[in-house]
């Protein structure tokens, strides 16, 4: 028998449900289907492709090299069958399975509690992962189908992703109003002098987005805290005599005081990118219409 007349959609749909979530009875439940009934298809799709897929691991599985490189073109064409039966307008409200969403910490405090909103009304079917955003392996988790959008800033995303532009963001210098600089108007070099705190969430050390435009001036930063976090900064500003650079919507109801600077860094924008093969895709496309946030 040809090895084709042994495969279906359904073995594909299991192979996919396995490779996100890397556990057999997690898989199971999102495809509504019995532990033993994605072993029964794994076990068909083993002998088909003639390799062992996933491998065991303590609280799950793990992929084969093989099963990696097999996952993108099952992605696509199940995205194809789906475009051949889907009807012409989307029915969220009919929509069920998991979309993952990878997001920078700004992201997730600023754009995701609309969003997830939006989501939850519309498509109540609908489970949501979101994962901290991860820059070293976004492309691997996005090319495998384990994420399907992320929303983060330019410099991130590679430049083969589509992208859209949800705003233009800006930092702004703040500290608490209990600090020795609040209320002042300092001059750059003293603002460049003065103890700061740095969000540093995609590698931990003591660079920052804005140390290349105090460069600009022939300034170097005083940084003295590194934090993984930029919704952790203003606790820690609470606490100290010190100043740090903020994306400004992340602080229009907080506690702080915005210090005026002679000059202000560069604008920078805020988007959502995705693999382009899921630029067809009908939930892809729903979610996103629906990042409209202005």
């Amino acid at each position: 028998m040809n090895k084709l007349d042994r495969l279906d959609i359904k073995q594909l749909r299991v192979f996919q449900a396995l490779i996100r979530e890397e556990n057999a009875s997690r898989a199971a439940s999102q495809l509504g289907l019995t532990q033993q009934a994605v072993s029964e298809h794994l076990k068909k799709l083993r002998d088909v492709f003639d390799d062992r897929l996933f491998v065991r691991k303590t609280n799950g599985f793990v992929p084969t090299p093989f099963a990696e490189n097999l996952s993108i073109g099952v992605d696509k064409l199940l995205i194809d069958f789906n475009s051949l039966i889907s009807a012409s307008s989307f029915v969220p409200n009919k929509v069920k399975g998991t979309f993952v969403i990878s997001a920078t910490d700004y992201a997730q405090q600023i754009i995701l509690p609309k969003l997830i909103s939006k989501i939850r009304e519309l498509a109540p079917e609908l489970k949501l992962i979101v994962r901290d955003f991860e820059i070293d392996t976004l492309h691997e988790l996005m090319e495998s189908g384990r994420v399907n959008l992320a929303i983060a800033f330019p410099d991130y995303i590679p430049s083969s992703y589509r992208t859209l532009k949800l705003f233009e963001e800006h930092h702004l210098c703040v500290t608490s109003p209990n600090s020795s600089i609040a209320n002042k108007a300092p001059s750059l070099a003293e603002v460049a002098h003065y103890p700061t705190i740095i969000a540093s969430p995609s590698r931990p050390n003591f660079k920052g987005s804005i140390d290349e435009w105090f460069a600009q001036f022939g300034l170097k930063r005083n940084v003295v805290v590194s934090a993984p976090c930029f919704s952790i900064v203003p606790m820690y500003l609470d606490t100290t005599d010190s100043i740090a650079f903020l994306p400004s919507r992340a602080v229009e109801s907080l506690n702080l005081v915005n210090i005026p600077l002679e000059q202000s860094p560069d604008g920078f924008d805020v988007i959502a990118a995705w693999h382009p093969r899921y630029n067809d895709d009908l939930l892809q496309k729903w979610v996103i219409s629906l990042l409209d946030i202005e």
